[in-house]
């Protein structure tokens, strides 16, 4: 006779007597997460206020002064139909008014709330391709250093230089919800297409559920509310969003009726939302072509800024085109190719806002390598030298380039390093005209409060004739051969207030100096009669 063991149960002691005891471990992308969340929260607070912060900045303080009748962020002009006044802005208006603080600090403090967004879209979105728990660290490591040896100081741009400087801005926020977005279309796209194979085996379908538990119809129209929030934040990373949602939904295979109508039903309701934003028309910037020429340098040397992470990781898109049969059925490979047909297309057809789509684009390209090193051992040796060779591109690049945004040191380079306007905004009452010389002060007065007689960026809103004429007028005032009537007509047109003139330039005998810096020689001057 054969005895069958019985299995005991031992009686729970302690802390586990009334309910059994399962320790919680964090995942290796929680700890390493959170260990970058707080270095690049500190290395960007290190780096003072410099490049388009001004302009963002400015954007708080008028929607602190109205929040429904912003003026102009930059200049003395009325503010509606404004493409920066989003709901986001909006939202840090609000926060702006009830807090007290001003637009400077609401920047500042928006950076650990971009980064926990982008930090944790970037986990979800990696945990949608792979369940391999190393991946989203890999992940990380390859987004932030593998670029190239040369530095790409852009918003939007995920490596470790560029966040430093502009995680504040309202580009890192819109980067952060499109991986989000993305995320949620690959499970949607994905549970459609498990949807497909149970149909086909007779089996009885999974449930389709959409975010947070709404099934069909409802999660969609939720999804298409996220992709028109960054519509409305940033419309050139929209462009991104958009393409990597087809990427995402079509790479399973062709989809049924059903699902073509979810999915018709995202996009419209992405359409609707922008549609019923009162503030701007923000699909009318689709003809503009103003911001065109100032993006017409990231095209320049655009292979020194981004050769490391197409040499090591098309090898590993190559291998996931390999396994999928047809490389259209995996998404990061129908993303990296439609990212390169915008690239090309901003390139050949003069559209060089399209170079802003440089980000987006390595991404599948560092995805597929993450994914790949993220294979449980043992490796095969085409898989230990890609390894290798990932390990030395990212030293590589950390110590020619990205070293400087965790290092003060002027050794591994430096960050920009802008002086401050403190001193001169203590004098210029907030909306009062501010006729600029130089570089710096255009850029960063605003952020004060104050306003430009012309604005340093080109603005949609304004249009390049005018702010042409601006930029002329301002030339004509700062010429030695203009004479005293002909600046008191500029002054009076534009109603110009302040003068902030380089130490190379002579202060006109009917501006009273008020203060100047000692930092960099500039000269505060007083025209006409003014303000508190």
């Amino acid at each position: 006779m054969t005895v069958t063991p019985t299995r005991t149960r031992t009686a729970a002691r302690g802390s586990t007597a009334l309910r059994r005891f399962r320790p919680w471990y964090p995942s290796p992308y929680l700890l390493v997460g959170g260990l970058a969340w707080l270095a690049l929260t500190l290395a960007s607070w290190r780096v003072p206020m410099c490049c388009d912060f001004g302009q963002h900045a400015a954007v708080v303080e008028r929607l602190r002064e109205s929040l429904l009748h912003p003026r102009h962020p930059l200049a003395d002009l009325p503010g509606e139909g404004s493409p920066y006044y989003s709901p986001y802005a909006l939202a840090q208006g609000l926060f702006a008014r009830l807090t007290g603080l001003n637009g400077i600090a609401t920047v500042r403090l928006a950076t650990p709330f971009h980064l926990a967004v982008l930090l944790t879209g970037l986990g979800r979105l990696v945990r949608a391709l792979t369940p391999r728990p190393w991946a989203p660290v890999w992940a990380l490591a390859a987004v932030t250093l593998l670029w190239g040896t040369e530095r790409a100081w852009w918003s939007g741009f995920l490596n470790l230089v560029s966040m430093t400087g502009n995680l504040g801005y309202p580009s890192a926020l819109a980067l952060g919800l499109t991986l989000w977005a993305w995320a949620l279309t690959a499970d949607r796209a994905l549970t459609a297409d498990r949807d497909r194979a149970a149909d086909g085996r007779g089996a009885r379908p999974v449930r389709f559920v959409g975010p947070g538990g709404l099934p069909g119809l409802p999660g969609h129209a939720a999804l298409g509310v996220l992709y028109g929030l960054v519509l409305l934040i940033h419309p050139v990373t929209f462009v991104a969003a958009a393409l990597g949602a087809v990427a995402f939904a079509a790479a399973p295979g062709r989809p049924r009726p059903a699902l073509l109508a979810r999915w018709a039903l995202t996009a419209a309701t992405a359409l609707a939302v922008a549609l019923a934003w009162p503030y701007c028309d923000v699909l009318a910037l689709a003809g503009d072509t103003g911001l065109d020429v100032m993006h017409r340098q990231l095209y320049d040397r655009l292979p020194q800024r981004c050769w490391l992470a197409v040499v090591l990781g098309l090898p590993a898109l190559c291998v996931r085109a390999r396994r999928a049969g047809r490389p259209w059925r995996d998404p990061l490979v129908l993303l990296f190719a439609l990212d390169c047909a915008a690239l090309a297309y901003g390139w050949f057809g003069g559209r060089w806002t399209y170079a802003r789509l440089l980000g987006p684009a390595l991404l599948p390209l560092q995805l597929a390598l993450a994914v790949e090193l993220a294979a449980p051992r043992p490796w095969s040796r085409r898989r230990r030298a890609l390894g290798v060779a990932a390990a030395a591109g990212a030293a590589c690049a950390l110590l020619t380039v990205h070293a400087a945004a965790l290092v003060p040191s002027d050794r591994f380079g430096r960050l920009p390093h802008w002086p401050s306007y403190d001193w001169a905004a203590r004098h210029i009452g907030r909306g009062e005209p501010v006729l600029a010389d130089g570089y710096f002060a255009p850029r960063l007065l605003p952020g004060h409060g104050a306003d430009l007689v012309a604005p340093p960026w080109p603005d949609p809103l304004l249009g390049e004739a005018e702010r042409g004429r601006r930029l002329a007028a301002t030339a004509r005032y700062l010429d030695p051969a203009t004479g005293r009537a002909g600046r008191e007509a500029i002054a009076r047109r534009y109603r110009v207030r302040w003068l902030l003139l380089t130490r190379w330039k002579r202060t006109p005998e009917e501006a009273v100096v008020v203060a100047w810096s000692r930092e960099t020689g500039e000269v505060l001057a007083r025209v006409g009669r003014a303000g508190p």
